[in-house]
C-alpha cells in the first residue's frame, strides 16, 4: 500500500540532477506526521515543486540551444520545472478539502518530458489507497 505524502515529502525528475522537496501550504487538511498532507493540485512550478538542479532533457529548449551551442554535447542547463498538470493518479479514497489525496506511488509530468516521482513521502506511518 502506497503512503500519504506531505510537505517535505522528497522528489526525483528522470531529467534532473538533484532531488527537491514537495512543499505544500497549510490548509483545511489538517496535519499529517506534523506537516500539511499534499493532494494532486500540489503541483505547481516554484510553489509546491523547486527546481531539481540541472535539466538534462533535449526537449527544454535551454537545454536544446545549449547543446546546439556546444556542437552537440549534451548541456545541462538550470531547471526550472513546467507542471501544467495535476499528479496521478492520487488516492481514490482519501481527500485533503474534496480533492485526492496525493500517495507515494502519485507521479507528475514536466513539459520537458521528465517524470516527477515521490522517493520519500515525508513520514512512514500512514497508508493510503
Amino acid at each position: 500500500m502506497p503512503l500519504q505524502v506531505i510537505s517535505g515529502a522528497i522528489m526525483a525528475c528522470t531529467h534532473g540532477t538533484a532531488p527537491a522537496r514537495l512543499t505544500v501550504q497549510p490548509g483545511a487538511g489538517g496535519l499529517t506526521g506534523g506537516a500539511p498532507p499534499a493532494c494532486i493540485t500540489d503541483h505547481r512550478p516554484r510553489v509546491n515543486i523547486p527546481p531539481f538542479g540541472l535539466c538534462i532533457s533535449l526537449a527544454n529548449p535551454a537545454v536544446a540551444a545549449a547543446t546546439a551551442a556546444a556542437q552537440g554535447v549534451l548541456t545541462p542547463q538550470r531547471c526550472v520545472p513546467a507542471t501544467s498538470t495535476p499528479w496521478t493518479p492520487g488516492s481514490p479514497t482519501v481527500g485533503i478539502g474534496h480533492i485526492p489525496a496525493l500517495n507515494s506511488r502519485s507521479r507528475c509530468h514536466c513539459l520537458w518530458l521528465g517524470v516527477i516521482s515521490i522517493t520519500y513521502p515525508g513520514q512512514t506511518t500512514c497508508i493510503i489507497p
